[in-house]
């Protein structure tokens, strides 16, 4: 009997399984597919010669955090490699703005778009030197961050206080507009926020895009050597070198509760699992409420507020193998890991508000990858492994670029959205679907049977949107990752600080179930110790 069960083998399950081991706990992890990693895997199902990521590819906040900096990964075969340029966003007519980790590149960039832009982009990264200690402590415990929320608010007070706070909040377009004069700037800050499901004109999405343009200006976006399964094998085999073990091809179809608490699992094949001390979900919140937990174990208000969890954008996505470099009209870009393609701040406007009215887009905002470039061990020499990914509507009611993509995804729907994103690229890279040798589409259901935490290709594990965070995450007045289950803790995106391969997830979950499991222990000396007191009085 393992002292923890942890359902899923994604980073976050990972991270937590480690972490319980390295306390000296029996752990094992149950994972539904047929081998582990969650979203951090890649093949070689698009040709033979290219490895390409199945999902997510570069990590700025893996390189951030201070979780898995801890395991040092390093030791257990993972490397990390980076491309020339973190990312760059070129426009049609040939100008390009560049997010480089030296500042000074960076601000050159901005710069060329309009005179004074290089200095107030050196302003938003000289806050972000002052902020960040608090800031990725904040992001990286458990929520309420006190302590590092006491600090934040004394930096901020010597930072521009309210003034500082209210640029944090705006959306990013009104912050763009705010600091910046020319468009280079303004873009770097959109694309970033874009990365979830925040519109130029979502409050909050400056703070991200902030955040994230930060991150890259700070650690880069850097890639595993080899794949993005690099960084699971490494979790795994620390994992297994701690006595830890994983399971893979077993489906968990029920949490085991007794006595309102959790005391196991049982998976679809019959075997039940029995847990000593926790159980830990590295799953979706509506599968963990909906479908893991019986409503009978769970009060009626967080039934009720289930129904009000919103998922973020889905998700569509190709990989290509490349004959040759991309042919980028503007030459920054073809020095950069991330390119964004979008003609403009109204354009990724336009993308976003078509979303929020269930049309396919006609112009779709592109997060395109040039892996080869990053890693050359990804491709032969000469060739670029590449993929790209777009954001549609899960509910679709129209095709604003009337092709007639429905939403039901057959293979009509999936050609026709690879085509439309090939010509998007095109666009800005003209002769670039000449050098395609192989493509390989993922529609949103296809990455939801990869992964069943994506659902319809969901990367966040629900919205990122201000109403879907902090203690409103995953549901109002939690963001913790207990739940109403003893013994039973939820380490997946969904919980605070939510999506991005980062571990704090799995590491909240993983310490409060320590935490829980030594205050049980205290409680139970506690008992023993007044039992005695009691019957020695008594003799």
């Amino acid at each position: 009997m393992p002292d923890a069960v942890v359902i899923g083998a994604g980073p976050n399950g990972l991270v937590a399984a480690n972490l319980l081991a390295d306390a000296g706990w029996s752990v094992q992890v149950l994972e539904e597919q047929p081998e582990p990693g969650g979203a951090v895997r890649h093949d070689r199902g698009v040709h033979p010669d290219f490895v390409n990521d199945l999902f997510s590819s570069f990590y700025p906040l893996a390189a951030a955090s201070p979780i898995l900096s801890g395991l040092r990964l390093e030791d257990h075969g993972l490397r990390w490699s980076h491309a020339p340029h973190v990312l760059a966003h070129p426009l049609t007519d040939g100008r390009c703005a560049v997010l480089d980790r030296r500042i000074d590149t960076t601000a050159a960039s901005a710069e060329v778009f309009a005179p004074g832009d290089g200095a107030a982009w050196q302003r938003l990264f000289d806050l972000w030197q002052t902020l960040r200690p608090d800031v990725l402590d904040a992001l990286f415990t458990p929520f309420p961050p006190v302590k590092a929320a006491t600090r934040l608010l004394w930096r901020l007070r010597a930072a521009g206080g309210l003034r500082t706070a209210r640029s944090l909040v705006l959306p990013v377009r009104r912050l763009g507009e705010e600091e910046f004069r020319g468009e280079g700037g303004r873009l770097l800050l959109a694309g970033n926020a874009l990365h979830a499901d925040l519109a130029p004109e979502t409050a909050g999405s400056g703070g991200f895009g902030w955040l994230m343009s930060m991150l890259g200006q700070t650690y880069g976006f850097p890639v595993p050597v080899g794949g993005a399964g690099a960084l699971t094998d490494a979790l795994v085999r620390r994992l297994r070198s701690r006595g830890g073990e994983v399971r893979c091809g077993q489906r968990v179809q029920r949490v085991a509760v007794r006595g309102r608490r959790a005391v196991g699992v049982r998976t679809a094949g019959g075997e039940t699992i029995p847990a000593r001390r926790a159980v830990l979900a590295d799953v979706s919140v509506p599968a963990l409420y909906g479908e893991l937990v019986g409503a009978e174990h769970l009060p009626d208000q967080v039934l009720a507020d289930l129904r009000g969890f919103q998922w973020d954008f889905a998700t569509f996505k190709v990989d290509w193998a490349l004959d040759g470099p991309v042919p980028w009209r503007a030459e920054e870009a073809r020095r950069a890991g991330t390119v964004h393609l979008a003609d403009g701040l109204d354009e990724l406007t336009r993308f976003a508000a078509q979303i929020a009215m269930h049309r396919v887009p006609d112009r779709p905002f592109v997060l395109f990858g040039q892996m080869t470039l990053a890693d050359p061990s990804r491709s032969p020499e000469g060739t670029e492994s590449a993929w790209a990914y777009t954001h549609v509507p899960r509910d679709i009611r129209a095709d604003a670029g009337h092709e007639g993509i429905t939403g039901e995804w057959g293979p009509a729907d999936r050609e026709r959205m690879a085509d439309r994103v090939e010509r998007q690229v095109e666009r800005f890279a003209p002769g670039f679907r000449a050098l395609v040798r192989a493509r390989r589409v993922l529609a949103p259901p296809t990455l939801q049977a990869l992964d069943a935490n994506l659902s319809d290709g969901a990367i966040n594990g629900g919205t990122a949107a201000l109403h879907q965070q902090l203690f409103f995450r995953p549901l109002p007045g939690t963001g913790r990752p207990e739940t109403p289950v003893k013994g039973l803790f939820l380490a997946s995106a969904g919980a605070h600080p939510g999506g991005g391969v980062h571990g704090a997830p799995g590491a909240n979950a993983a310490r409060a179930a320590l935490r829980a499991h030594r205050a049980s222990g205290l409680a139970g000396a506690q008992r023993l110790l007044t039992r005695r007191d009691r019957t020695g009085r008594k003799g």
